[in-house]
């Protein structure tokens, strides 16, 4: 199971940790990943991602996944999230053409 954040690619680094003494010693830094279950209204069905406590709080901020999957950075989405955008931005073509339809 990879520890990778769906959204943004946040993922484990390493480094060194220095004591008082400087005494270097390797060490690995995880993300604060959670698994976060959310429901996408132009698919009209849920989804369940591995996200960073920062991609939740970013997902809040604007105002739903659909607005944060679509703004995200897609080189560092993962394929499942990719899968995703594209989803809905064909919903979102669909919703549009209909409404065109209703108003001629």
């Amino acid at each position: 199971m990879a520890r990778v954040c769906d959204l943004t690619g946040t993922k484990p680094f390493s480094g060194n940790k220095v004591s008082h003494s400087n005494i270097k010693t390797r060490t690995k830094w995880m993300p604060n990943l959670k698994d976060k279950r959310y429901s996408i209204p132009e698919l009209s069905r849920t989804v369940t991602l591995k996200l960073s406590t920062r991609a939740i709080r970013t997902i809040d901020k604007l105002g739903g996944i659909s607005q944060a999957i679509m703004k995200a950075k897609t080189e560092k989405m993962s394929d499942r999230a990719l899968k995703l955008r594209n989803e809905i931005k064909k919903a979102r073509i669909e919703i549009s053409a209909g409404k065109k339809k209703l108003a001629v």
